[in-house]
């Protein structure tokens, strides 16, 4: 059994040291060696609205812009107000349930009522 640490990506045990980071001869994944400090999401990420307010859990925000959803034939209307958010990592920040359905969308579109 070696000591090195299997592949964050691909989970393959075939890595190395290089410098640095480990490297995976798989998939060519490179990783630091020594470990960051993991911050709380909550605390650490802050997600802004189109005008720079604080977005938190629970908000109302309104659309700014007329959004179309990707494989479907719906289009979310600008002035459209959105109720009791949810904030969640990933390229899109807000998690939303509407009329239409449940959404996710980017803060960047949306601003604070």
């Amino acid at each position: 059994m070696s000591a090195l640490p299997p592949c964050p990506q691909c989970s393959m045990e075939n890595t190395y040291p290089d410098g640095s980071n480990y490297v995976c001869a798989d998939c060519g994944h490179e990783w630091p060696m020594v470990e960051t400090a993991k911050t709380d999401d909550s605390s650490g990420a802050v997600v802004k609205d189109a005008n720079g307010n604080v977005l938190s859990d629970g908000d109302s925000v309104v659309l700014i812009k007329d959004l179309k959803v990707k494989g479907s034939s719906i289009t979310l209307k600008m002035g459209t107000k959105v109720k009791s958010i949810r904030l969640v990592g990933g390229d899109h920040e807000v998690d939303c349930k509407m009329d239409a359905g449940s959404f996710m969308l980017k803060a960047c579109y949306l601003r604070k009522a």
